[in-house]
């Protein structure tokens, strides 16, 4: 407790910008250096991304970026946010479990059933172990303190929804590391602004930004022989680190033995990290309504979601890439201009600018065809 009380008051805001900087800087490196030798790697040993149906490029990539991913954050985040693994026992078990099937399936492709048993054992390691829980809706469908048993439930789903989420729209160059660095910065914003004692979680959200620009450099380059993709390994890891941020944002705690440490700041917390997240999460349900209205199964891959509109609108990725983060910035500016409306009306807003976005490349595209 006492060591708890110490880390919390011993980071002065000189130390704490030096430690964000070099954590930014050292990710980034890290990431920056090793992608090179993971995908001459990958190319020796034809560790690649063959095109599918589903596909949006047409030669083989390496798909092992998350790999370079992993290694800056476990590595930054473990020595410039070090407080974390102490106040989260099972964050970095968690991690390295999600590193292992990513690769697993990046390399052999695991059966869904698996990848969702181990996803559900690393979700209730941080949610049971670590006590990373949603214990307050904050009035959201009238519903405020949480039971254990409805806390743990809900948190597991959240992490689960979000890890596969942030999967599935990682369908186009620079999408997903590009969403999560913006994801990242306005966390790691937000936490600098409640307190000295957020101040490990504002590291981490540098540490991933960093970690994911030093991947950006590749994924987005023009030359062929150094392009990567960061695979399911990258993206679950991003997912649930960004599932992790968001969690600890609406339930913002130290130590729940810590009165001094305030727990709720904002009443629309939850519907303020969910237009942060809004993208994965509208681009789902938006997949899924599609699928189920046109009798399929929701679980059935197909080129539905929001980045295969605009690429069928004839635009590049990082076009595509940039008009989408753009459209949610746009959501996250009325959220927080709203932010202190009814949680209710503000989460509706949000959902039905979110649908609106996900819409707009389609209606334009059937307005093309009816036109020609």
């Amino acid at each position: 407790m006492n060591e708890i009380k110490e880390i919390i008051t011993g980071i002065g805001i000189p130390q704490f910008y030096l430690k964000l900087g070099l954590g930014m800087l050292c990710s980034f490196l890290l990431t920056f250096l090793s992608i090179p030798t993971i995908v001459k790697i990958s190319r020796r040993k034809n560790l690649m991304d063959e095109p599918g149906s589903r596909s949006s490029h047409l030669r083989k990539i390496p798909n092992l970026g998350g790999i370079a991913i992993f290694y800056s954050l476990s590595v930054c985040a473990s020595i410039f946010a070090f407080e974390l693994f102490d106040l989260y026992k099972f964050l970095f078990a968690s991690l390295v479990i999600l590193l292992y099937i990513g690769v697993m399936d990046d390399i052999v492709v695991m059966r869904a059933y698996k990848k969702l048993f181990a996803q559900i054992i690393v979700t209730a390691l941080m949610v049971i172990g670590s006590d990373v829980r949603i214990r307050n809706f904050f009035g959201l469908f009238a519903i405020y303190e949480l039971s254990y048993f409805f806390s743990v439930v809900i948190s597991i789903f959240t992490f689960i929804v979000l890890i596969n989420a942030f999967n599935l729209i990682d369908g186009i160059d620079g999408l997903a590391g590009g969403y999560s660095i913006i994801c990242s910065a306005l966390f790691g914003i937000s936490y600098f602004r409640l307190g000295p004692y957020n101040y490990p979680l504002v590291i981490l959200s540098g540490v991933i930004i960093g970690s994911v620009v030093g991947f950006l450099y590749y994924n987005l380059s023009n030359y062929r022989a150094n392009k990567i993709f960061m695979g399911d390994t990258g993206s679950m890891i991003l997912g649930f680190l960004l599932a992790f941020t968001a969690i600890c944002f609406i339930d913002i705690f130290i130590d729940k033995k810590l009165p001094e440490v305030p727990r709720y700041y904002l009443q629309s917390a939850p519907a303020i990290a969910m237009a942060i997240l809004i993208l994965p999460l509208v681009d789902t349900l938006h997949v899924f309504i599609i699928r189920l209205s046109t009798g399929k199964s929701p679980f059935v891959a197909d080129k539905n979601h929001i980045h295969h509109s605009l690429l069928n609108l004839g635009l590049t990725h990082r076009r595509s890439t940039f008009y989408i983060i753009l459209y949610y910035l746009f959501i996250v500016t009325v959220a927080y201009y709203f932010r202190h409306l009814n949680v209710n009306l503000l989460l509706f807003i949000i959902m039905v600018l979110g649908f609106i976005g996900a819409y707009i490349p389609r209606f334009i595209l059937a307005t093309r065809k009816t036109t020609n």
